[in-house]
């Protein structure tokens, strides 16, 4: 997924999503001032899952397009 394909993904009905690893993060407060005002527009998502789907598809967007392709694992392989 393509972070610019997150809004309509939050648009659509959650699915349950198993979590596994848990880490702390520090934003900035302009970041973090961010991440709420998504979480005001899609009041279906926490700001928790906007951050988790936020990270996946940066990931994906490494993996598929960036420099790092070869050295990160593709989770669909």
């Amino acid at each position: 997924m393509k972070v610019t394909d997150l809004p309509q993904h939050w648009e659509q009905e959650k699915q349950a999503m198993e979590r596994t690893h848990e880490y702390n993060l520090r934003l900035p407060l302009e970041d973090a001032a961010r991440v709420a005002a998504l979480a005001e527009l899609y009041p279906d998502r926490s700001e928790s899952e906007i951050l988790n789907d936020m990270i996946a598809a940066a990931l994906d967007d490494l993996i598929t397009q960036g420099p790092l392709k070869d050295r990160l694992p593709d989770k669909g392989k």
